[in-house]
């Protein structure tokens, strides 16, 4: 029930609303309405609505590069009660993925309301039971919670160092594939999933070099589920502290995925210690200089989270504490795809276990309804607009770790 171009000028009253329509928020949602929260009409108080600043459905997985295929992408899991199906391994992700996700959208008759770019989020009044408010470009929407799955897509991260590049520089979110780099020279800096999938792919049509800020963390046995709850358990330590959370990748280690192997058959896994300083023409190791075409920043993301800020989440090591998926200084929020859930796995678990606590919070609005399962969702052909920006959503990868 996507509805475009939506916009208000009384604030539309919601018991829960959605920012995001990636991975993360689509798992809300769905468990939103599965727990017997009515889709939100319009003029109508109450229900559930997800408000998506994408122009069509699909996250962040629309503006990936176009040469990442589904045979190497970091992994993608189900939605709730919805399976992907079987891809052609050579498919585009930004292609499938999307469909897959509009598909799910339009079974599930999930209330979502696009393009609207959420701008900030205030409490209506310094009352623990207020309601929030929450300014958008297309209007006011007032609710009762929130569920914040914005995901990191949009805060591409770049480190400063001295010196100045006259090259092309571009960061991961901006790369379309290696075509442009043929023959030439190109610097890959980071040290994820991410700078090994460029290096997979540039290392076949021109010159690389891999430079890390500390020594790559590698993974050699099995993602056993013991192994993957002892590393969620790490990233969940640092978000109940308060800290910011690290990248996933940083934690579980580079494991033997199909980029990983293409890059290491091309010779591209020579990892250089990082350089001390940009130059004309490249970058520099003390009196060292190297000279390359380009550079590539495969260095990570940030949680897109400063629309929050009127709210004063923030603890004082520079993240937004939580319990559980709660935000710890204030229950009416919960995030969703942040730190420990940064995953497409640790998504749907986060939405659901969001939709449980704020069923506490508010009150169950179906009590003794049965439980509700939806079909499995066919992904049809979808045609339509591709924007050139990149919007909140889920990444397909962990952010990279210099």
């Amino acid at each position: 029930m996507t509805v475009y171009g939506a916009t208000n000028s009384v604030p539309e009253r919601v018991d829960v609303l959605v920012v995001g329509a990636g991975q993360a928020g689509l798992s809300a949602a769905y468990h939103l309405h599965r727990r017997g929260f009515a889709r939100h009409r319009t003029g109508v108080d109450g229900g559930f609505v997800v408000l998506d600043a994408n122009a069509v459905p699909g996250g962040a997985w629309a503006y990936r590069s176009p040469s990442l295929r589904m045979a190497t992408v970091h992994g993608v899991h189900d939605l709730p009660d919805a399976e992907l199906p079987p891809p052609d391994p050579d498919a585009p992700a930004r292609e499938v993925v999307p469909e897959y996700f509009a598909a799910y959208e339009a079974q599930h008759a999930l209330p979502v309301v696009r393009p609207v770019a959420v701008r900030a989020v205030r409490a209506e009044s310094e009352r623990p039971d207020s309601r929030l408010l929450v300014e958008t470009d297309r209007g006011t929407w007032s609710t009762r919670a929130l569920i914040n799955a914005t995901g990191t897509w949009t805060r591409p991260f770049l480190p400063h160092y001295p010196g100045r590049f006259a090259g092309r520089q571009l960061h991961y979110a901006e790369y379309r594939g290696p075509e442009e780099f043929t023959g030439k020279r190109v610097l890959v800096v980071g040290g994820g999933a991410s700078a090994v999938q460029v290096l997979s792919e540039v290392a076949a049509v021109g010159e690389t070099v891999w430079v890390t800020r500390s020594e790559p963390v590698y993974h050699d046995g099995p993602f056993t589920p013991e192994y993957g709850r002892a590393v969620v358990a790490r990233v969940e330590e640092r978000v109940r502290q308060g800290l910011p959370p690290r990248s996933v990748v940083s934690v579980t280690g580079l494991g033997p995925s199909v980029a990983y192997r293409r890059a290491e058959e091309l010779g591209a896994l020579h990892r250089r210690p990082m350089f001390d300083r940009l130059t004309e023409h490249g970058v520099a190791w003390g009196d060292e200089e190297l000279t390359v075409d380009a550079i590539v920043w495969a260095t990570g993301f940030r949680p897109e989270v400063g629309h929050l800020a009127p709210l004063g989440l923030r603890s004082p090591g520079g993240g937004i504490a939580l319990t559980g998926t709660r935000a710890t200084a204030d229950p009416r929020v919960h995030l969703v795809g942040y730190g420990p859930s940064a995953s497409t796995v640790g998504a749907n678990r986060a939405g659901r276990a969001a939709v449980n606590d704020l069923v506490k919070l508010l009150g169950d609005p179906a009590p003794g309804r049965p439980t509700i399962s939806g079909p499995t969702v066919a992904s049809p052909t979808i045609s339509g607009p591709r924007v050139g920006s990149p919007t909140p959503g889920d990444p397909v990868m962990e952010p990279a770790t210099v």
